[in-house]
């Protein structure tokens, strides 16, 4: 018997714009008038119809186009083809469903949303001797309506009630019940006519349940039937709190996924990596996976230190996606998962598939997310001690009679966030289109900071040919723009001006920050303090150093499905994305002259990205011996094609100030620099998938890959080859485990290559010849280089229990990483400054879980989900010495590698971990205590001593997700901490050298720094002014990472659509995130990131704050 749900998880979204308001505020002040729900609802929806002599599936199918209502049956028990006729026009449901079934052996129920059918009890000749009554209901004592329970052989049976019972007058000593409901195990129990009344438990069905899953290249696969771990959640949850780059939306979802959201302000890039750091050299950040399709990454260079400044902007091409234009996403955090993605895939893919049209009546949806944001985590200030009358920008001054009303607060700005989408869907049988609309328009904290994008969508499905050929087609167009994103750093950061400035003074004076000069005919920066190197007035760095980024993005894509068999299909998809971004940098005339001229400087550059993929794949999925086994084969090939290339110039300005034109750049001066880059990269590959089925309870998983990448041109291994291998066994199959409460058990087990080719423009032979003679080329021509291999092991658990309702997967992986690659000084001899080599192996092993439960008493409905993770990295070996380069011929030997960012070192070595970093410290005596001069009375600091501070990973990350409904009230709650890890603060560091610091007052109050119940420092001012000395000295001022907070909040109410005669759905909620901090010892956030990068990580350097939101949003669909 088979069972259907026809229309199911339809789709629930909204729409509207100012209706917003008058929707929340009606909803407050009708005080959240609540209704009991029943089974019928009080105001049913209305239909129109004209079918004639039309099978009955095509009323139920137009029924369910007009309202939110799906069918369910059994099709033993319903004959669809029947012929029927109907008329109605705008009359509610309930009437049309009797006059439909009153004269056919048809019985409906109302359940939720759901119209329930069964076959009517009908009289038979039989005599029977007693008949039999009884219950169904589920484990947790519910009663199932709808189920059906039949005289085994006969049409005769009935349909369970709103109580459960059931009645079968006609039924005899050896008959036999047939009780069946969609969703749970069909029972047959015999009628021995001893027994007259039946107490019927009836149990899920793990496989009507067994959730399909988007795995690589978009293959649907049965989750039971997977090898490795796929973590697979809807839309819907990067949609209820919304961020401009929706990625930060997961964070605290997602077992062994580490999101950390970028310093530099809203629609910025966000660093996503998986199962821990594999690469020295290379991306670790995982790959986008858009239907099937890798996107191009289109991330910015990242800064490195803190005297970059933010040239190129701050963004990557996920952000620009309209976030409710996906239907559902799949994390590959393994690779065994993503090997068949070869190069892309080493890091992890987050697979994401979009919402494409629906049949039936055009359905709108609109949504609209308002969101007022504030700084969430910053330092503590003093306010009690005054300006230094002998270094006036500092606050070593007398204590105040009244403390200063200054407060570094009071600069930022609420920052506001609108994000406006409208969805529309229509189609019929065979064709079906979405179209979508969305804008998201942002202010950020930081004062003329601001982000805007617009999304345009649309996508067609077709059925050219009925059950054998479906084109899809789709195009999007994306503009966006964003002014001021915020790096931290020395250079064009307000921060340094705000938190520093001295106490005793007045901030007002400078907020007018400039002043006309008659003399130079222009105005000019007002400021006239001193803290560090290159700080400017921060009002001045906000209006009139301005950088700018316009990028305008369109993409197509096109797929054909050729189905050949019922078993046999061919694929073809092809997609182009480009992108042409413009960006500039004005530095207006009295900036500092390290960056401008007296008149000014500017920067000009457009960018022009072009990718296209394209693929074909034959797929075979087949079944034998009454299904006992079956194989899924896959094989296609793939090409990707991008190209990039930048031009423009940047140079001071000539002799009119502040006019930012090519025209007025002095050409002549060293530092005007024209412009022109370009690259062009491909990759070719064919790939397979084989997966070997028995029975339903054992698969067996392979693949393999074999791309070509031009990064190894000119290299001895020309091709790359990734293959991988599966097992799952599906023990609840095997064996009944019912007994043990265990409702499915599955334990799995793979292995997968993937790897990273080398950097482009490395491989081949390149000389400079100047005045006709050919000079030392920089590197050796990497000619023998491999690309970069990771090699990964893992097994784990898929289990559920008490009828689903709780359930656990867990992971154990184990990774090696080798062919690493490092560049290294060659000697003189070898005619080469530098050389590129292969070596090194970088091991990753960890844990991944989720834990869940659901369940629902009386209307009242329950989920929570609790992940955690932990990775363990180590550096097994960098280059041993001994080493000898195949190129240069060279012994080379790297017992570490060191990169330093001023008084912060990550050191990479043998034995030791990636992100292990170092400082310096102040000089101790034997005793380890501090060395304090005896004439001085000062402490000074160890330059040649690095002492280890930690590392920047964190030991355990943890997610608690909580979805509670009632009565059409929502409430949800995530809570996630980062256990483990440490920073720095150069921030608190510079706030203490300059008297600002609460730390500095609490010490100047105490007498002294206790540094320890041993050792206390009397002279403040001098202490603070070695160990807060910027970048020179940072053991005082590093920070446990650790910390818990409440990272999502949300409160939902559906308003009964009785409101708007069942025309319209809506939903309003209140929404926050990063409400509260319930255990935070750093003076910053520790997830928020000043780079995507490897390296240049938990190091606060005025880094923007994070921010606190706090809004509301509307849902409504017509």
């Amino acid at each position: 018997m088979k069972n259907f749900n026809l229309a199911a998880g339809r789709e629930r979204r909204s729409v509207f714009c100012r209706l917003r308001c008058l929707l929340l505020v009606s909803m407050l002040l009708s005080g959240f008038t609540l209704r009991a729900a029943t089974q019928m609802p009080q105001s049913a929806p209305h239909v129109t119809l004209d079918l004639r002599d039309v099978a009955i599936i095509t009323v139920f199918q137009t029924i369910q186009q007009q309202t939110d209502y799906s069918f369910v049956y059994n099709t033993s028990d319903i004959d669809t083809e029947r012929k029927v006729t109907v008329v109605a026009r705008d009359e509610a449901l309930t009437g049309v469903l009797n006059r439909l079934f009153a004269d056919l052996d048809i019985a409906y129920t109302l359940r939720d949303k759901h119209i329930v059918l069964s076959r009517k009890a009908q009289t038979s000749a039989r005599t029977a001797e007693s008949g039999v009554s009884g219950t169904v209901k589920d484990e947790k004592g519910m009663a199932l309506v709808g189920a059906t329970v039949l005289l085994q052989g006969t049409t005769i049976g009935a349909a369970v009630d709103l109580d459960g019972n059931f009645s079968l007058p006609q039924a005899k000593a050896g008959d036999v019940l047939e009780i069946s409901l969609i969703g749970y195990a069909k029972q047959e129990i015999p009628v021995t006519g001893a027994v007259t009344t039946f107490e019927i438990v009836m149990r899920e069905d793990n496989e009507v349940l067994d959730a399909v899953v988007v795995t690589a290249l978009g293959i649907k696969r049965k989750e039971k039937a997977l090898t490795y771990n796929v973590q697979e959640v809807s839309g819907s949850i990067v949609n209820t709190v919304k961020d401009a780059n929706f990625m930060n939306s997961l964070s605290g979802k997602i077992a062994g996924l580490q999101i950390n959201a970028s310093a530099s302000g809203a629609g910025g890039s966000t660093r996503v990596v998986m199962r821990g750091v594999k690469s020295l050299n290379g991306d670790n950040n995982a790959l986008y996976v858009v239907d099937g399709i890798p996107l191009p990454s289109l991330r910015s260079k990242q800064t490195e230190g803190i005297y970059e400044t933010p040239d190129g902007g701050d963004y990557e091409g996920i952000s620009s996606i309209n976030p409710e234009d996906i239907e559902s996403m799949s994390v590959l955090t393994g690779a065994t998962a993503a090997a068949l993605y070869g190069s892309q895939g080493a890091n992890g893919v987050i697979l994401i598939t979009t919402k494409r049209g629906q049949e039936g009546r055009v359905r709108v949806n609109y949504s609209n997310s308002t969101t007022f944001s504030s700084p969430f985590v910053m330092p503590k200030f003093q306010n009690t001690y005054g300006t230094d009358v002998n270094s006036p920008s500092m606050s070593w001054g007398e204590k105040l009679a009244t403390p200063s009303s200054y407060d570094p607060k009071d600069f930022f700005q609420t920052g506001f966030d609108e994000t406006n989408a409208i969805g529309i869907t229509g189609g019929t049988e065979r064709n079906q289109t979405y179209f979508s609309a969305a804008s998201v328009n942002t202010r950020g904290i930081i004062p003329n900071n601001v982000y805007n994008r617009y999304n345009f969508s649309v996508r067609n499905t077709a059925e050219l040919v009925e059950n054998k050929l479906t084109l899809d087609l789709g195009a999007s167009y994306m503009k966006q723009y964003s002014r001021n994103p915020l790096i931290q750093g020395i250079y064009h950061n307000p921060l340094i001006g705000v938190y520093l400035f001295p106490r005793g003074d007045d901030i007002r004076k400078y907020q007018v920050y400039e002043r006309y000069n008659p003399n130079l005919g222009y105005s000019e920066q007002f400021w006239g303090l001193e803290f560090i190197n290159g700080v400017e007035n921060p009002y001045w760095v906000v209006n009139r150093e301005i950088f700018e980024n316009t990028s305008n993005r369109y993409t197509f894509h096109a797929t054909l499905k050729w189905d050949l068999l019922d078993w046999l299909s061919l694929t073809g998809r092809v997609r182009t994305d480009n992108m042409v971004m413009n960006y500039t940098r004005k530095i207006a005339a009295s900036s500092n002259l390290l960056f401008a001229s007296e008149y000014g400087n500017y920067l000009n550059h457009t960018s022009r990205h072009s990718n296209l993929y394209a693929d074909a794949l034959l797929s075979i999925d087949k079944s034998f011996w009454d299904n006992a086994f079956s194989v899924q084969f896959n094989f296609g090939a793939s090409l990707t094609d991008d190209k990039n290339t930048l031009t423009g110039y940047e140079g001071h300005l000539a002799g009119i100030p502040n006019k930012f034109t090519f025209n007025n750049i002095v050409t002549s001066d060293l530092n005007t620099l024209p412009m022109e880059e370009n690259y062009h990269d491909q990759n070719q590959a064919i790939y397979a998938t084989l997966q070997l089925g028995w029975k339903g309870m054992l698969y067996l998983d392979a693949t393999f890959r074999n791309e070509w990448a031009s990064q190894l041109a000119f290299t001895q291994q020309m091709n790359i080859f990734y293959p991988s291998v599966g097992l799952s066994a599906v023990i609840s199959s095997m064996t009944d485990l019912s007994k043990a409460g265990i409702s499915f058990l599955k334990l799995r087990a793979s292995y997968a290559e993937v790897g990273n080719p080398p950097q482009r423009f490395i491989t081949a032979a390149n000389y400079a010849i100047k005045n006709g003679v050919t000079t030392t080329q920089t590197y050796a021509p990497a000619t023998h280089l491999r690309p970069e291999r990771t090699k990964s092991f893992e097994v784990g658990m898929n289990a559920k229990f008490l009828g689903n309702k709780i359930w656990l997967d867990a992971t154990y992986y184990d990774t090696n990483t080798y062919n690493q690659l490092f560049l290294y000084d060659a000697p003189p001899s070898t005619g080469y400054k530098q050389s590129y080599l292969n070596a090194g192996k970088v091991n990753n092993w960890g844990v991944e879980a989720v834990a869940g439960y659901k369940n629902t008493w009386n209307g009242f409905s329950w989920s929570t989900a609790f992940n955690f993770s932990l990775n363990r990295n180590k550096i097994r070996e960098l280059v041993p010495e001994g080493t000898i380069d195949p190129v240069t011929g060279a012994e080379v030997s790297l017992p570490e590698v060191n990169m330093d960012f001023g008084g912060y070192r990550v050191k990479l070595r043998k034995g030791g971990s990636i992100g292990d970093f170092y400082v310096t410290g102040l000089k101790t005596d034997d005793q380890g205590q501090i060395y304090v001069d005896p004439n001085s009375g000062s402490v000074s600091i160890d330059p040649d001593t690095w002492i280890y501070a930690g590392n920047t990973d964190a030991r355990y990350r943890m997610g608690w997700n909580n979805q509670f409904s009632w009565k059409g009230i929502s409430l949800g709650v995530l809570v996630d901490a980062r256990i483990g890890g440490r920073g720095v603060s150069v921030t608190q560091a510079l706030m203490d050298r300059f008297g600002v610091s609460q730390a500095s007052a609490d010490a100047r109050e105490a007498g002294g720094v206790r540094i320890s119940e041993k050792q206390t420092i009397l002279g403040v001012k001098d202490f603070y002014a070695n160990t807060g000395d910027g970048m020179g000295m940072l053991s005082q001022y590093v920070y446990s990472m650790t910390n818990v907070r409440l990272r999502e909040l949300t409160l939902g109410y559906d308003l009964p659509s009785s409101w708007f005669n069942d025309k319209l759905r809506a939903t309003v909620s209140l929404i926050g995130r990063n409400l509260f901090m319930f255990y935070n010892k750093a003076p910053f956030d520790p997830e928020v990131t000043p780079s995507t990068s490897t390296y240049y990580q938990n190091l606060d350097f005025f880094m923007q704050p994070s921010v606190r939101t706090i809004g509301f949003s509307v849902r409504l669909q017509f």
